[in-house]
């Protein structure tokens, strides 16, 4: 008889977390909520980074283990309950993330065409919760649009608002997602930074890719690139930070092409307003000044950007678990480096967390790997020299309760239907994106 444990969420976290565990000889039920696996490397992953998207390969090994069992389309606190999961397994991983966007807080942020990037991202990669309707009514009509935020997300919203076609057609995107970004009449994208450009949080290969969209001036002015001694500082201590305003400063002497489209970087810049009457018409932008510890604040200067379309891009945050003690104040499981603990800090047995919901929505997905690794080193010596539990884990109970859930077989009839449909339209695959018919799919 050997240890029985289950992951909840079936993104890189959970899967990380499911391989260390199986390496360990330890079986592992992953349970996931949607009908498909790997989480934000499907729903979050801009469908133009096919190098990034491709750890679903790696990913897949995982779900391929002897071990390893997915339990897809099963939704934890509705089908089945954290107590019951704890009963019915030896260990229990929650690696669910942080899906919930961050708002800005600013008067007539409600107007339509007020949109999150996270809502957005579910829209262009075919996420089957993603709000259709609501979407592209937003885009409707739309010739500027501003991105609030400077990380890899708001960079790839902004590049798929005004990419290519082509560069697009290559991808799984839903045809409904090409057909609309194909018709979209806009023609000048603003991406806001409320700090300096050595604050911004994207990539250098992420930022580059702005620049070498066919058809698309990027319009840094030099204004917004002046020395000042905190950026000068990061300037200095970090490499990436470094390559990244070399970027900028070469863009902030380039001559404009006369591009059809534009992309403004913008920073000291934040968002005090939306005004609009049965829409979104414009922002009101504030000017920042950032002092010597990294702080922004306003000076009271302001200006007005048109803005038919705004995409907030300002972070996740973790939603609470009934049953599970949640930190408010970050946003994130409480947890002792994995293991799960309550107000008093003392530890609940049998429940640990990785990934997002462990330490908040920061680093890349290889990190995600270092840290699903650290919470099941202190799992397994957790279980070092204790009984098994035995038994199928929660398979019998839902079963009791008529619940069938998506398996590796299921998973592997989407994987094939897509590319089927996918070869109809001569592309390599398109996502599907509804529920019903990812059901469907598993099930043929």
């Amino acid at each position: 008889m050997t240890f029985r444990a289950a992951v909840v969420g079936a993104g890189p976290s959970g899967l990380y977390a499911a391989d260390a565990l199986a390496s360990a000889g330890v079986n592992v039920d992953v349970i996931e909520r949607l009908p498909v696996p790997f989480g934000l490397v499907r729903y979050g992953v801009a469908p133009d980074h096919f190098s990034i998207r491709s750890v679903r390969d790696t990913l897949a090994k995982v779900l391929a283990r002897p071990e390893v069992r997915l339990l897809a389309g099963v939704e934890v606190g509705a089908d089945v309950t954290v107590d019951e999961l704890v009963a019915a397994y030896d260990a229990v991983v929650l690696t669910y993330g942080a899906s919930r966007d961050r708002h800005l807080d600013v008067p007539g942020e409600d107007l339509p065409g007020s949109v999150a990037a996270t809502d957005l991202v579910n829209w262009y990669c075919g996420h089957p919760d993603a709000d259709r309707e609501r979407i592209e009514a937003s885009l409707r009509g739309v010739t500027s649009a501003v991105v609030v935020g400077v990380g890899n997300v708001a960079v790839d919203v902004a590049r798929v608002l005004v990419a290519p076609a082509d560069r697009l057609a290559a991808t799984d995107m839903p045809q409904h997602v090409l057909d609309v970004l194909a018709c979209t009449g806009i023609t000048d994208v603003h991406v806001l930074g409320r700090r300096t450009a050595a604050h911004a949080n994207w990539t250098t290969k992420e930022l580059r890719e702005l620049g070498e969209l066919d058809g698309v001036d990027v319009v840094c002015g030099a204004a917004e690139l002046v020395s000042e001694p905190v950026a000068d500082r990061l300037d200095a201590e970090d490499r990436v930070v470094h390559r990244n305003l070399e970027v900028l400063h070469e863009w902030s002497h380039r001559s404009p092409t006369g591009a059809p489209r534009r992309i403004h970087l913008h920073f000291h810049a934040r968002p005090a307003e939306l005004r609009g009457t049965d829409r979104v018409e414009t922002m009101v932008v504030e000017r920042t000044q950032v002092d010597d510890d990294g702080s922004a604040h306003g000076t009271g200067q302001t200006w007005e950007l048109p803005a038919q379309l705004v995409i907030r891009s300002v972070g996740y945050r973790g939603l609470p678990l009934e049953g599970v003690p949640f930190d408010p104040r970050r946003n994130v499981v409480r947890n002792d480096e994995g293991r799960v603990v309550d107000e008093a800090g003392a530890q609940v047995p049998g429940l640990y967390v990785a990934g997002w919901i462990k330490r908040g929505p920061s680093g890349i997905i290889g990190t995600n790997k270092k840290d699903a690794g650290a919470t099941v080193a202190h799992l397994l010596e957790d279980l070092d020299g204790a009984a098994e539990r035995g038994g199928d884990g929660v398979v019998p109970l839902l079963a009791s309760r008529g619940v069938t859930p998506v398996g590796l077989s299921g998973w592997e009839s989407i994987d094939a239907a897509e590319r089927a449909l996918g070869a109809t339209q001569g592309r390599d695959r398109t996502t599907l994106h509804t529920r019903d018919a990812l059901v469907a799919a598993a099930r043929p």
